[in-house]
This record gives C-alpha cells, structure tokens and sequence, in this order.
C-alpha cells in the first residue's frame, strides 16, 4: 500500500488557515494592511475550496487562506494536494467553525486531502508529480482517515485496472494478499470444483472465460464474535455473454467487479480497526465472456440453494453468481449480511452515478446507514423492495427468471431477485453501486470509487463494537 501523503512533522511546513465565508470580513479586518490588500486584490470570497496564497517579502509562500463555505462542505481540501505549489503544509488556523466542530473539520480536511492525492498512472510511460503533502493535524481522528484512505485506495486500484490485469485470478491475489497482510484464512474454489462444491450458478456464468471462474472465501476474527460477512460482485469483465453489449455499454466494464472491490476495501478497513466481529468476506469472481460453452438465452441454472434460475437475458449476469454467494453466507446465520453490486442501470438512471440503492427489508437497519451516510458524507438513498413487482422475474419454466420480460422497476427486481436466496431471518442489505467517478471532483478523480464504504463501516462499529 503506497503511503498517505500525511507526515507527522515538519518545521517547515507553510501554514494553512481555513475560514468560512461568514467570518472573513471580521477576520480580514483585523489583519495588516498589506494583508487586507491581498486579499482584496485576488478576490478571495471564502468560497469552499477557493484558496489564497499569501507571499512573504521574499517572494516565498507564508500562508495559505483556504475557504471553507459555510463549513459543510467536507470536500473543501479534497483538491488541494494537487493545486498547491510542491512542499509541506501544516493546518494550523480554523476560524468560523462552531466551537466542538473543529476536530471533525480537520479530520475531514486531512481525509479529503488524502483521497485528493490519488491517481492511478501504473501504465503511465512518465510518473505524475508527487502530491503535496500535510502535516497530521492535532486532535483529529487520525485511525479513521489512515482506514478510510487505505481502503479507498484499495477500491479504487482494483476497480481502475484494466480486465487484462484484474481477471478473477488476480483479484483472487489480491485477496489473498490482504489475508496476509492482516492474518485472515482464506479459501478458494475454482473451475470445475464449483460444481463439485456446489456453486453451480457461479460455474454457469464464468465457465466460458480463459480465466476459471472462483470462489474467494476470506475468515478473520474470533469466531465467538458476531458474524459480518460481506458479499462483493466479483464479475472482472462483462461483455455481456451472448447477449452481447453494445461498444459504449462494454467500454467501463472493467469496472464490474466493483462490488468485490468495496467489499475487499472495507475488509481491510475493518481488520485494520481490529473491529470485535468476525467477518466473512465472499466474492464469486468470474468473466461473463463468448465462447462455445457460454450460458445461453433460456437455459435453466441449479444454484446452490435449490431455486432454479431462468436466463432471460446472459447481460443479467451479476445476480446469478450472487445467488450462490448469498446462499453461501446465510448458511452461518451471520449477524449482519451485506453485498455490494455494480448490478443494474436501472438505479443509475434513477439515482445517477453519485447514490448507491439501498434495499433492505429491515427499516431500522435502513435509517442506521442513510444516517451514517450523512454524517460520513457517504450518501444512499432507500428503493422499495416492493414485493408487488416480483411477478415480473416470474418464470414460466424455472422458480424465477434473472431478468423478466419487462425492464421496469429493474433494480428493485434485481434486488427481489437476490432476496430469494437470503434467510428470511437474515438483517441484510443490498447496495447497487456504480463504482465510479464520471467527471472530477475535489477528492474524487474520475475512475473507480468507493461508495458506501464509510457508511457500512461506521453501521458495523457502532453496532459490534
């Protein structure tokens, strides 16, 4: 893991000040002249994210004034580690933030910053610039930034590498690396020991790729310790099987193992934290690919709970390797089930890229993460699992068909859909993600993304810990 451009010291690191747009006409009018007419003469408004760099006589840096809005806006640093000039800062100045708010500003700031930093240039012929760097700010809360960081930074190199080099056996490594890295025991099954196994939707959906389709299976904590187990989509690569995509529809589809990629960074997070539970983390990793033996239009799947699955379409391929995972999570009674799914188009158009669908049938579990979304500054927002729609996966000639015949409402029936393979007793949720950043934004480049990941981990917290 590349460090965190975060040091602890540094005599001489420039310093920052952060001030709210409402404070800066008091603040500047206590300031020398020369500082007052600086100030002026660049515009400086104290918008979130605007800066102002304050010259010393000798033409160096003395300051940087960053403003900060009206202070909610937790992304006001996220794209300063690359807009500053090269060298060390040190925040040591919040002016306007509400007396207790300071901490969490500067945790943020510090957080921001780190996930500003971020480029993925492993296939750049030349190394980008290096990022500034900051200074840990006093007081903050510095595990929960080296944690959220560290797994953002996961997610986000597994979801941007390109399928070439992000097949199911290398996110299989991956895997395997932070079980090492952090002692857990880690399992897989591969090939045609799925069958054997008894994963046979898994087998169905992956067995035409070059690369096996496989089971990753990763174990840590004490085992007397309430049970979390996380279900990742691990599909590396989706042409869309013989129901083939168009062009543009398959261009981002490295991008499909985002799911399993949320849920690999949030372990490491987890176990980082030495949080008291153990957590399971399964992630059915396979390549929906064309070749003579792919699944076909009409075939029928035995899964591993026992209902059978009609393909109506080989393009809703998420589901079917998700229904063995789940099955296989609900056999342990876990205390908490959650799966993570770059699953439908549906919820992107119904929400865009920047909420994650939630679906729960647990309400209090529901308000508990849209209200750690909030305060993580890591949104959702809750779609029905309206058990009126679920005649519309009906199958004529299976127990239920991975598509239907109609597109509407599909992301709530692909989420009724995966709801037939969970205990009826098991607290569980679905999220359908996107898994990336179309356009930059301040700590957030275009490329893979984490969402949801500091809600579901600060639920987890609060609910074992």
């Amino acid at each position: 893991m590349s460090p965190l451009p975060l040091v602890d010291s540094d005599p001489q690191a420039t310093p920052l000040t952060l001030i709210t747009d409402a404070a800066l006409d008091s603040w500047r009018d206590a300031q020398p002249n020369a500082v007052k007419i600086w100030l002026s003469s660049t515009g400086f408004s104290g918008k979130s994210g605007e800066r102002c760099l304050m010259p010393e006589e000798d033409g160096t840096v003395g300051r940087v004034i960053i403003g900060i809005g009206d202070g909610t806006d937790k992304w006001a640093g996220g794209g300063l580690s690359r807009a500053l000039p090269d060298g060390t800062y040190a925040l040591d100045q919040t002016i306007g933030v509400p007396d207790g708010d300071e901490n969490d500003v500067a945790t943020w700031f510090a957080l921001a910053w780190c996930l500003g930093a971020y480029r993925f240039h492993r296939y750049k012929s030349e190394s980008s610039p290096a990022p500034a760097v900051l200074v840990w700010p006093n007081h903050i809360d510095r595990g929960y930034v080296e944690g959220a960081a560290h797994a953002a930074i996961l997610t986000r190199d597994l979801i941007n590498t390109p399928a070439e080099d992000m097949g199911p056996d290398a996110l299989a490594a991956a895997a395997e690396v932070l079980a090492a890295e952090h002692g857990a025991a880690i399992t897989m099954t591969i090939g045609d020991d799925l069958l054997s196994e008894n994963y046979p939707a898994i087998h169905a959906v992956g067995r035409a790729a070059a690369v096996a389709p496989r089971l990753i299976d990763l174990v840590w904590g004490d085992a007397e310790s309430p049970k979390v187990t996380l279900v990742g989509k691990g599909v590396c690569f989706d042409s869309g099987g013989l129901d083939i995509k168009p062009s543009n529809g398959m261009r981002w589809m490295k991008k499909d193992m985002g799911g399993g990629a949320t849920v690999l960074g949030l372990a490491g997070w987890i176990m980082r934290a030495n949080l008291p539970v153990r957590l399971r983390v399964i992630v059915p990793a396979v390549e929906n690919a064309i070749s003579g033996n792919a699944f076909r239009p009409g075939d029928v799947v035995p899964t591993r709970k026992g209902p059978t699955i009609e393909v109506g379409n080989t393009d809703a391929e998420g589901r079917v390797v998700l229904a063995d995972a789940l099955a296989l999570a609900c056999e342990e009674s876990p205390a908490l089930l959650i799966d993570c799914a770059t699953l439908t188009g549906a919820a992107r158009v119904a929400l865009g890229p920047e909420l994650p669908a939630l679906f729960t049938p647990d309400d209090s579990l529901a308000d508990e993460l849209l209200e750690a979304g909030f305060q993580n500054n890591d949104p959702m927002w809750r779609l029905p699992l309206w058990t009126g729609y679920r005649r519309l996966i009906d199958s004529k000639v299976a127990d239920v068909s991975n598509s239907g015949e109609s597109g509407l409402a599909g992301a709530i029936t692909a989420a009724l859909f995966l709801k037939t393979f969970v205990g009826e007793d098991t607290p569980w949720v679905h999220l359908d993600l996107f898994g990336w950043n179309p356009d930059d934004k301040p700590g957030r480049p275009v490329g893979g993304e984490a969402y949801a990941q500091r809600a579901v981990f600060d639920v987890i917290r609060k609910r074992f810990a």
